[in-house]
């Protein structure tokens, strides 16, 4: 399935709506797309209930994202994680770096 990025902004939130899978050709694209958003005390919410698959390429991008956007003191948090993604990040140990909540406004109240 083709990636389809959109953004939208709530308040003083950059949220990034993704749709479709993250793999080795996406995932560069997405990176594009989503860094130019990385400012100093930059607020982004990333809505993965569209994410279809993720590769390693994927995990990768996530984590580019973070530590970019922590770099610059910002918070990231990561919204709708469907469940096998979810299960594979728990199992990578890579939602030890990210906040996660289950809806958008969770995730809006959690950058507040």
């Amino acid at each position: 399935m083709a990636l389809n990025i959109d953004f939208e902004t709530i308040g003083l939130v950059n949220v990034v709506h993704i749709v479709g899978d993250i793999d080795g050709s996406s995932a560069p694209e997405a990176q594009a797309k989503i860094m130019p958003l990385a400012k100093p005390d930059c607020k982004i919410a990333l809505d993965m209930g569209g994410v279809t698959y993720m590769s390693s390429a994927g995990l990768r991008l996530l984590l580019v994202i973070y530590r970019t956007i922590k770099g610059l003191g910002g918070e990231v948090v990561l919204v709708n994680l469907p469940a096998d993604l979810k299960d594979t990040m728990e199992m990578t140990g890579f939602l030890d770096f990210f906040q996660y909540v289950a809806t958008l406004d969770d995730g809006l109240a959690a950058l507040a």
